[in-house]
């Protein structure tokens, strides 16, 4: 489905241009929209237009527009006036399935000039981002057979012709569209950092939040949910943005965890490369047990026993507490997934250009783990970007100091991450 565009702003007029209470005759029309727009009712919007606004923005064009909105976002359940300036007024607009701010204009004869529609950043009076003079952000959300797909579309201002896009697809756990993740400790946005700073080089990007993380939402319980659910997802993103005629090509960005999802996903799919990230050559029941190492070989010998029963397909319900968060029963259809995925076979059987990229300083993913991949898809290209951690910032080998930049938004992604992302883009036909 493509993105929403819903409505073009026309300012007609210019009144006073300091912050005023809301005018009566402003609160009496977003009452109205709402009314006529939760009742599917657009033929009646449409006649609060002014001339000039009709003219510009004719009822072919605008209904189906509309309904396209309703039919995404759903009903506009609430319209909080937040500011009154210049002779528009805007509102935060909370729709069943989004928050976005609503701006209007009226005429002297109480008609629409203009409406419309931008991301809400946060609640009015919080300290807001300075904006990046080198990128837009526009939000994304996509229904599936499951429940939907809340993500962050990122383009580079001045865009001349058709750009490439990639496609952010996020680390284990419940993760978000910017790459933070309050389990691992990471509230530093990383992806939307890597984004923006893509912006700069002329590359599109779109990133989402995980399933039931976030705006993304799913039916499907956790006891259910298998990598193959996320590979679903990118897919469906994948199909977006094929249909959107302004990218040039799609990549896939998959970080850790993410790049088996993005191996799955990009089978048979309208892909031209594939950017793997800090990702674990082993399969996943070795880096299970190399992890239970440390912990009492009572607890190990249970979590071996449960991994040699799910390569049968069998779940077991009776499981210690104490490895409940490793291979409880709730996780155990993901991890008979996750288990069964060769990342060296992955990559291998990748069909499309590849950069694999590694930090020497990656804690969770040791340097020999980008060479592995390297080696098993001799034509990638591999990437090792020296004294770089998990999350693509520079950072010593110290643990706690390496940790330390997971919280620290303010310090830059490594100076040679983004060239060669950019190298590795430009260079795909």
């Amino acid at each position: 489905m493509k993105r929403i565009a819903l409505f073009l702003f026309i300012t007609l007029f210019i009144a006073k241009t300091y912050a005023q209470a809301e005018p009566a005759n402003y609160r009496a029309a977003i009452a109205r929209f709402k009314t006529f727009y939760n009742a599917s009712k657009v033929d009646s919007i449409f006649k609060m237009f002014s001339p000039e606004m009709k003219n510009i923005l004719p009822l072919e064009t605008f209904k189906p527009t509309t309904n396209q909105l309703r039919q995404q976002y759903g009903e506009l359940q609430t319209a909080e006036f937040v500011s009154y300036s210049g002779s528009i007024a805007i509102y935060k607009a909370t729709f069943k399935g989004s928050i976005f701010l609503l701006n209007i204009s009226l005429s002297d004869k109480n008609t629409f000039n203009g409406l419309f529609l931008t991301p809400y950043k946060g609640e009015t009076g919080a300290p807001q981002e300075a904006a990046d003079p080198d990128a837009t952000e526009s939000p994304i959300l996509q229904k599936t057979l499951t429940g939907q797909i809340a993500g962050t579309l990122t383009m580079p201002v001045n865009v001349s012709g058709k750009i490439p896009v990639i496609l952010i697809m996020g680390d284990a756990g419940p993760t978000d569209r910017d790459g933070n993740n309050e389990k691992t400790g990471i509230t530093c946005s990383p992806y939307k950092t890597l984004a923006h700073d893509l912006a700069k080089k002329g590359i599109a990007t779109v990133r989402y939040d995980k399933r039931s993380v976030g705006e993304s939402t799913s039916v499907t319980k956790e006891s259910q949910l298998r990598v193959d659910d996320y590979s679903d997802d990118a897919v469906t993103l994948i199909g977006v943005l094929n249909d959107d005629p302004r990218f040039s090509k799609i990549i896939l960005f998959g970080h850790g965890e993410g790049a088996l999802v993005g191996m799955i996903a990009c089978i048979d799919q309208p892909v031209r490369g594939f950017i793997v990230a800090e990702c674990a050559s082993e399969q996943g029941d070795k880096i299970l047990m190399n992890e239970m190492k440390s912990k009492p070989s009572y607890q190990a010998d249970e979590v071996k026993a449960i991994l040699d029963s799910l390569r049968k397909g069998k779940l077991t319900e009776n499981v210690d507490p104490a490895i409940y968060n490793i291979a409880g029963p709730i996780k155990q259809n993901y991890l008979m997934s996750w288990c069964r995925l060769v990342p060296t076979r992955g990559i291998k059987g990748l069909k499309i250009a590849a950069l694999v990229i590694q930090g020497s300083t990656d804690l969770v993913i040791t340097e020999d783990n980008g060479e592995k991949l390297k080696k098993a898809k001799s034509d990638a290209v591999l990437l090792v970007i020296k004294g770089m951690n998990h999350i693509f910032k520079d950072a010593p080998a110290d643990p706690d100091q390496n940790m330390a930049t997971y919280t620290k938004p303010d310090v830059p992604l490594s100076a040679a991450l983004v060239p060669g992302i950019a190298d590795f883009v430009n260079r795909i036909k």
